[in-house]
């Protein structure tokens, strides 16, 4: 990573008329657990200007590792780990200046940022990554069997069981390298055969989408929708278990294509009450960090998450939750699983094996993206998952309340249907994303365009997760307001 250059090796860039150089030095380290750390000691940052040299000095931010606060009695292993990371970084890179005007990437609190100058993302994903969780991905080649990384591979697996809160024995965590995606492709090439009758909860277009992928191995989906912005009753899916013998049911915890917010929770009361042995299913990728999720609790039996959204981690990891229930169903199929590379045959082992700190392989994973996990997971089992889910709500409903005000409506249309990672807002009578997303990203700010096939062209999608929200300092939940007011102006739509 480097800290106001570009990653192209040239050590400078300009900014303005300034002409910016930054030294760096690396060096690493092994910790308790053989994991390898990237320790990073800016040198001073030398700035001149064309019309002559002036010098200015200037140490790094605080690393973003540091938490507010950290209840030692909540989880004292991640606490311990960020305070390890932060006693082996010298005390002068924990103060930055701020004095100098030619800032990259800077907030309004004129707070700086390592990260290069860039629009901020606010979309339901990818979102924004925090400094240490790109650092984290700044490591040298390494084996994917060696066991530094072994270890960070088996604690990761260990983090996801505090992440959905299991602690039953049968459960297990799979990290794979892919998208969400993967995630249905594993639960309908393994957890699901051919033939199968399986009841998929619709409240946009990924319930399509999922749909879609279990026809794809042979199973037979039926889909019980809802009305755009809402999602169907309790009543309405008990009816659908009584009238037929399905193998599970999926829910889209958050639909990223409308913001309905489902109750996973609910449902599998109505699955329990009505049909004990249908399996639970759990589309979290826009759930996943930031709304509650019971594992054990609930009864769920499949979770499946991706690493771009609420988890906090560049995109490329599919990770999931399987009960001993899943697990079970997987065994007892009367075929092969219809995949190879999503064949749990192939992934429980070198799962198991991992979590066990053993080295064992299938397939490669990608070490930096897992060690990206690892800081990133670190970071949010630091304080107790109430706290991040009511941070999650809070910046989620200063969002829906500048709506509001602006005159706006969601898709969501009841509280209860919306979700606390992102909003979907209807634009008013005449404006499209077209006409609003230039002027927003004019203000250094990317919101998403609609994404529902029936009424794509009539609404924006604006996401809240990870550090926009659990970082204010930044001020990006207040910088998207300003933005979306700004655009809807700047559109000819005349505010209340």
């Amino acid at each position: 990573m480097c800290m106001l250059a570009a990653a192209r090796g040239t050590g400078s860039r300009l900014v303005k008329s300034s002409r910016i150089e930054v030294r760096s030095l690396q060096a690493y380290r092994m910790d308790a657990d053989g994991r390898q750390q990237l320790l990073r000691l800016t040198s001073s940052a030398t700035l001149s200007t064309r019309a002559g040299a002036t010098a200015s000095t200037a140490a790094p931010r605080r690393p973003s590792i540091t938490p507010t606060t950290i209840p030692i009695s909540y989880n004292s292993s991640a606490s311990a780990r960020l305070s390890q990371l932060n006693n082996h970084i010298p005390t002068a890179a924990l103060r930055y200046s701020t004095s100098s005007s030619t800032s990259v990437s800077s907030n309004s609190n004129n707070k700086m940022s390592a990260q290069a100058e860039h629009p901020t993302v606010l979309i339901p994903g990818p979102i924004e990554f925090d400094d240490a969780v790109l650092q984290a991905m700044s490591t040298p080649s390494e084996s994917h069997v060696g066991m530094p990384f072994v270890n960070v591979f088996g604690d990761s697996l260990a983090q996801l069981r505090q992440l959905f809160i299991t602690t039953s024995p049968d459960s297990q965590p799979l990290i794979l390298s892919g998208s969400g995606t993967l995630g249905w492709d594993v639960v309908a090439s393994n957890i699901i055969e051919p033939g199968d009758e399986v009841l998929v909860l619709h409240t946009g277009y990924f319930g399509d989408s999922f749909s879609d992928c279990l026809a794809t191995y042979g199973a037979i989906p039926t889909q019980l929708g809802a009305p755009i912005g809402s999602r169907p009753s309790p009543e309405e899916i008990e009816n659908a278990l009584k009238g037929k013998k399905y193998k599970a049911v999926t829910i889209t915890h958050t639909d990223t294509s409308t913001g309905v917010l489902s109750d996973p929770k609910e449902v599998a009361e109505v699955v329990r009450r009505a049909s004990p042995g249908t399996l639970v299913v759990v589309d979290g990728v826009c759930s996943v960090g930031c709304e509650e999720i019971r594992f054990d609790e609930w009864g769920l039996d499949v979770v499946l998450t991706a690493s771009q959204k609420a988890v906090g981690v560049p995109a490329g990891l599919s990770i999931m939750m399987l009960s001993g229930r899943a697990i079970e169903a997987y065994k007892s199929r009367k075929v092969p699983p219809g995949s190879y590379f999503a064949s749990l045959k192939n992934w429980l082992p070198i799962m198991q094996n991992y979590e066990a700190k053993k080295p064992s392989y299938f397939a490669t994973p990608s070490p930096q993206l897992v060690r990206a996990l690892n800081t990133s997971l670190t970071q949010i089992l630091s304080v107790p998952l109430s706290q991040r889910f009511e941070e999650h709500k809070a910046a989620s409903k200063k969002i829906k309340d500048a709506v509001t005000s602006f005159g706006l409506k969601q898709l969501a249309s009841e509280e209860r249907f919306q979700a606390n990672g992102m909003t979907a807002v209807w634009l008013p009578e005449g404006i499209t994303p077209a006409d609003i997303l230039p002027h927003t990203a004019k203000e250094g700010v990317v919101f998403a365009g609609g994404l529902h096939k029936q009424c794509a062209t009539k609404y924006i999608r604006i996401g809240s997760m990870g550090v926009s929200v659990t970082k204010p300092e930044l001020g990006h939940i207040d910088k998207a307001i300003d933005a979306l007011k700004t655009g809807l102006v700047a559109a000819g739509y005349q505010l209340p």
